[in-house]
């Protein structure tokens, strides 16, 4: 399976979920996610399917850039909760949640059958350009960074309404703990990871990747 259909099924996990009762029943309710309710995580998931079109229609330019200088250049990563662009990210998701849980479960979905056509149709080797940061990456590159988003925000969002965490593809499972691994190794080296995950005895007190 390619990374863009492994994509678009991680993509169909996220709507599921997006699109739950427990999720429009708890919308304005606090979610696990300190200063974000329910439907503000909601609308963050959402917005990995719903930037795609966006990054599609952009301009690439240069640098083009792999996966782990994507989120070492990326200023949110281990910025402070009330840093301004984690609350610029809080605002959009309110504001994507404003309409309700049935418009955005709609638009969410609307999207995603577009893209069934949209992405297949793309070439192989298709650069695209991320209108909030100023480098590009390889189409299937960037699908890869939000098969991650879709699988920590799933987690998000199902441990807000106390739902199972949705299972992703196995692809999109490798590749998502491809990445965290290395980011983890790049973040706190390789010792301290390799006793994380074999030697409890000797294990740092965290190897998180982000």
């Amino acid at each position: 399976m390619s990374v863009r259909d492994t994509y678009l099924r991680t993509a169909e996990v996220a709507v599921s979920l997006i699109s739950s009762a427990e999720v429009a029943d708890a919308w304005t309710e606090p979610s696990a996610l300190d200063k974000m309710t329910v439907g503000a995580v909601a609308a963050h998931l959402a917005r990995q399917i719903d930037s795609v079109p966006d990054v599609l229609a952009a301009q690439p330019g240069e640098p083009v850039i792999l996966v782990l200088d994507h989120y070492a250049r990326s200023e949110w990563v281990g910025a402070e909760l009330d840093a301004e662009v984690n609350q610029g990210t809080r605002r959009k998701a309110d504001a994507a949640a404003a309409d309700g849980p049935a418009a955005l479960a709609s638009r969410t979905a609307t999207t995603l059958a577009q893209l069934r056509a949209t992405l297949a149709a793309e070439p192989a080797d298709r650069i695209v350009a991320l209108p909030w940061a100023s480098w590009s990456m390889t189409l299937d590159d960037f699908l890869v960074t939000r098969m991650l988003e879709i699988a920590v925000h799933d987690d998000d969002l199902a441990c807000s309404v106390r739902l199972p965490t949705p299972a992703l593809p196995e692809l999109a499972k490798h590749l998502v703990f491809t990445v965290l691994w290395q980011l983890s190794v790049r973040r706190h080296g390789v010792t301290p990871v390799l006793r994380a995950l074999t030697r409890s005895e000797r294990a740092p007190g965290s190897i998180a990747a982000l």
